[in-house]
């Protein structure tokens, strides 16, 4: 457990930060505290990790106006990533991995986020800054939802 004294003032990029630093050369996979998700969709990580092919899951179901979107390039890559897309392709959902190859640029990145950037945008500026190609991995199929509010949780519970 990494503990993050300054919670209050700092969001995701700095709490993130504090514990890639101890896990630096590492591929490193790690899930938003507040998504409740099928348990299923562990097994649609697994080729991609052992790949150590950096990705961001997303649904593409739905893309609300204040959720993480995100277009693609070409090559399928995801070519940016942010609350204020366009026209997004679907909305990132929480889970993400950022391989070993490209762990020490992405907290670069972090460390030059502002303390309430959210970790997206370190993301953002790896894929816009250092061309690094991070994929969408598409977990429509399964349950995924954000806690957000007690609604939420009463609708999670409902659902399961």
């Amino acid at each position: 457990c990494i503990y993050n004294e300054n919670f209050d003032n700092t969001t995701t990029s700095k709490s993130l930060l504090k514990a890639l630093n101890k896990f630096n050369n590492e591929d490193v996979l790690w899930l938003n505290g507040d998504v409740v998700f099928d348990k299923n969709i562990i097994e649609d990580l697994i080729p991609c990790i052992y790949e150590s092919k950096s990705f961001v899951c997303v649904n593409t179901s739905k893309v609300g106006d204040e959720e993480v979107k995100y277009p693609v390039d070409k090559d399928g890559s995801i070519k940016n990533i942010s609350k204020s897309v366009k026209n997004g392709l679907g909305e990132a959902v929480g889970i993400n991995f950022i391989s070993k190859k490209d762990i020490n640029d992405f907290i670069l990145y972090l460390e030059k986020c502002e303390d309430q950037d959210y970790f997206e945008k370190g993301i953002e500026m790896l894929i816009s800054e250092k061309k690094t190609k991070i994929f969408p991995l598409d977990i429509s199929k399964y349950f995924c939802m954000e806690i957000d509010f007690k609604e939420d949780l009463n609708r999670a519970n409902s659902l399961l």
